[in-house]
């Protein structure tokens, strides 16, 4: 049989992000431990396929940045890059035998304009449309253009079965929910919280305290014949949010130097304070909405909630038809 309509869509649009290996990023990165672990440049065999070094450097390579910026130590750049590493060989060798499963059905096939849409796609955006850049990567790999086809044909049944295994996700019912959010509140609890807008007057180079106080009041004088809190900001406050109206959002208590927390919290919805002085300047604190210590009702969280039991279930479902594979294939690591 042909590919459904779903398979014929999800073939089309395959994000080129899930491509990225295919750029022609440097293969020979220095100093990754992958020759000291596979002497030989063979990683591992999955059926009849061999996944070499030089396979799961192209894998990690668009990653190795990211991870250099999150480790906090050479050393554990060097532990994040490995487990790195075993996570794309993992992937790789999961492939083989995804599109192994796929081809089970004789009559599956993947139409070949659909590959034909996809490599000049692929040439068109990581190839900036030249063909001759993209002939010189092949040629860096030692591969041919029928090689390259089949690959970019597995990476398509890779996300399609992959694809269809999130779509089989089980519906989460009320009652999975509702014992979730029962039996961890805790997560759910929610501190004071208040959303702050903010008229900062700043302190004039050794001005007093009286000088400082005479010039907030006349700000708050436009607050008490009932102007708009932003709309004063906008005029009168010297800080950065000035053109936002003072607005600094949802801010939680214990965020807050105690000298704000304590006026703030102390104003319910609505209400300003007096201005207070402080060595930058004077402050003047309005609350536009107030959100109580508790925890969260049911009806706020229980996207979240269901979000988070589909992701673990469908983590749960991948990782059982992948061990179902993997007991099912011929692998061998090196």
């Amino acid at each position: 049989m042909t590919l459904s309509r779903g398979l014929r869509l999800l073939a089309l649009i395959v994000p080129l992000a899930s491509l990225a290996q295919n750029q022609p990023t440097p293969v020979n990165v220095p100093d990754d431990g992958l020759n000291l672990r596979f002497a030989n440049g063979i990683a591992a065999i999955a059926e009849d396929k061999v996944i070499t070094v030089d396979d799961i450097r192209r894998e990690v390579a668009p990653f190795v940045d990211r991870i250099r910026q999150s480790a906090k130590s050479e050393q554990e750049f060097y532990q994040m890059l490995q487990k790195a590493q075993e996570d794309a060989l993992q992937d790789l060798i999961d492939r083989v035998l995804i599109v192994k499963e796929f081809y089970k059905d004789e009559k599956r096939r993947v139409p070949a304009n659909f590959i034909d849409q996809q490599l000049s796609e692929i040439i068109a955006n990581e190839f900036d449309g030249d063909r001759s850049k993209y002939l010189a990567y092949l040629r860096s790999r030692g591969i041919s253009q029928k090689d390259y086809r089949k690959e970019v044909e597995e990476r398509m049944i890779y996300d399609y079965m992959r694809g269809q295994q999130r779509k089989s996700a089980s519906t989460i019912s009320p009652v999975k929910i509702e014992t979730f959010y029962n039996e961890n509140k805790e997560r759910f609890f929610q501190e004071d919280s208040a959303y702050l807008r903010l008229i900062q007057i700043s302190r004039a180079p050794d001005e007093s305290d009286d000088s400082l106080k005479a010039r907030a009041e006349e700000v708050m004088a436009k607050l008490r014949a009932g102007a708009s809190f932003a709309d004063v900001a906008r005029i009168y406050s010297q800080d950065s949010r000035k053109a936002k109206g003072g607005d600094w959002g949802w801010q939680r208590k214990s965020d807050l130097r105690k000298e704000f927390s304590d006026v703030l919290f102390a104003l319910e919805k609505g209400q300003f304070s007096e201005p207070i002085l402080m060595p930058e300047g004077a402050f003047i604190l309005h609350v536009e909405d107030r959100k109580h210590a508790g925890v969260l009702p049911l009806s706020e969280v229980r996207d979240y909630i269901e979000r988070t039991l589909r992701d673990q279930a469908l983590r749960q479902a991948q990782e059982k038809w992948l061990e179902k594979l993997r007991r099912n294939g011929y692998v061998r690591m090196f």
